[in-house]
């Protein structure tokens, strides 16, 4: 069974060379986590503070917040990029983190090789890439362009190739940070039904988005982030409201009722 438990989990970014800058500016600031100082009298940023999650099977969170807020360190504390500073995270599954659609790929070699590598990064067996090419080739629709190299693609064409690779997965857990945007329309909407179906395939969703019909689409519960904090824990339209507004929440409860059939709030 797949799970998240996080008990009062903590992630702190030691600054070295704090003394040298202005502290009081600093905390001032409205981005980013609290500031203070460690056991070792060390100044600290306090980029997660205090995080208790406790997610299951079927749970898909999104989370909300500003840039800096905290919601990348909390994926990547999730993945067990970051271990946490003080409290505990156990994760159980096998994690998909997918927080930059270009990791993993090369820009000197061929769409098609990348499509390999990009896979073992993501986890995946050399046999299991192999399999999925022609599928990926298909959606990405970029032709003879697979066999070109990488660094001859446009931004768009990286992000459609990346998002065929990212979205051919079997995740247990998905952990993903909204990366998409360079493509045209046409192609965002095919996106967005993919990605739709890698979300059902996975156990455990948790993303990261300032994409309200997203988080509609996708997500049944939504956190907001604030400060390294968590701030508000709730059904999606709940915490966009509380995060952006009522015009917001009333936009998100009418795409979920549109995504997901009257009455269903979240």
């Amino acid at each position: 069974m797949v799970s998240i438990d996080t008990y009062n989990a903590c992630v702190d970014f030691p600054i070295f060379d704090a003394k040298s800058r202005s502290l009081k500016k600093a905390m001032m600031a409205t981005a980013g986590g609290r500031i203070g100082k460690n056991a070792s009298n060390t100044v600290v940023v306090e980029a997660l503070r205090d995080i208790n999650l406790h997610l299951r099977e079927g749970d898909r969170v999104g989370l909300v917040g500003h840039n800096g807020a905290g919601k990348s360190t909390l994926l990547r504390l999730l993945s067990g990029i970051y271990e946490p500073t003080r409290g505990s995270a156990e994760v159980r599954g096998r994690v998909a983190p997918v927080f930059d659609l270009g990791v993993g790929m090369d820009p000197e070699i061929s769409g098609y090789e990348n499509i390999i590598i990009r896979g073992l990064f993501l986890g995946q067996t050399r046999k299991q890439m192999k399999a999925k090419i022609d599928e990926i080739a298909d959606f990405s629709e970029l032709g003879d362009y697979l066999n070109m190299p990488l660094r001859t693609y446009s931004t768009g064409m990286r992000v459609r190739l990346a998002l065929g690779v990212v979205t051919s997965i079997e995740p247990e857990i998905l952990l993903l940070d909204e990366g998409i945007g360079a493509v045209d329309a046409a192609f965002m909407n095919k996106a967005r039904v993919r990605l739709a179906e890698m979300v059902e395939r996975s156990g455990i969703l948790v993303f990261a988005s300032h994409s309200n019909d997203f988080l509609a689409q996708l997500c049944n519960t939504a956190l907001w982030v604030d400060k390294g904090e968590i701030r508000q824990a709730g059904l999606v339209a709940d915490v966009v409201e509380a995060y952006e507004g009522p015009e917001a929440g009333q936009y998100v409860t009418e795409l979920v009722d549109r995504f997901h059939g009257p009455g269903k709030t979240g």
